[in-house]
């Protein structure tokens, strides 16, 4: 036993569980911190490294993704309403036991579970789901018993802001303009203003 595993505190059992099944030769060793990340864009991210997608030597018949380490679970965020809108569905077998979980009580019972399920539904439904299933290994905290490896961050790419529409975009330089144009006229305008003066005086009197 290496002492990073000596030194964690979770369930050593489960994060080691299947590792002999893996060829680890060759594999880079990804960490990704989920704390503050968006749960869909973090999967998606995960879902093309544990594939091999961002390798040059990629193919789709061959299992060439790298390991995935995920930490700070508890910490994943997702935009909307998704944590009460958000169930997830499953049944037992028997007549009419078809059970339901929102997103926020799967987040207090077991948050790794959350990512595992976005990321492996994002994956083909083929023969190479489950060895890359075992390649990911999700940790409710900053901890992992993978110390050892030669870990490498991995840096999430910056979001995108979607460019605003064309006549979204007009209508704003319209307004701005417009806007600009009636504070310049009542500054500098000495007609209105001495309209205004006698209103004013007008309705004083």
């Amino acid at each position: 036993m290496n002492p990073a595993a000596g030194n964690f505190s979770g369930n050593l059992k489960k994060a080691l569980a299947g590792l002999r099944r893996i060829n680890l030769e060759g594999l880079r060793w990804r960490v990704f911190d989920a704390k503050g990340q968006i749960l869909g864009r973090l999967a998606s991210q995960i879902a093309t490294v544990i594939q091999g997608k961002d390798k040059p030597t990629y193919t789709p018949y061959r299992e060439d993704g790298d390991m995935c380490i995920v930490l700070n679970a508890k910490d994943i965020c997702v935009t909307g309403r998704k944590l009460t809108d958000k169930f997830y569905r499953w049944h037992t077998g028997y007549i009419g036991h078809l059970k339901e979980r929102s997103l926020k009580d799967q987040l207090a019972k077991d948050p790794t579970e959350v990512i595992r399920k976005a990321v492996l539904r994002m994956l083909p439904r083929n023969k190479l789901r489950d060895d890359r299933d075992r390649k990911l290994r999700i940790f409710v905290g900053g901890e992992h018993p993978f110390g050892d490896r030669p870990i490498e961050p991995y840096v999430m790419p910056p979001r995108k802001v979607r460019e605003m529409r064309p006549r979204a975009r007009r209508a704003l330089i319209r307004a701005q303009k417009k806007a600009e144009q009636q504070n310049q006229h009542g500054a500098t305008d000495p007609r209105k203003r001495i309209k205004k003066e006698e209103a004013k005086n007008e309705q004083s009197v």
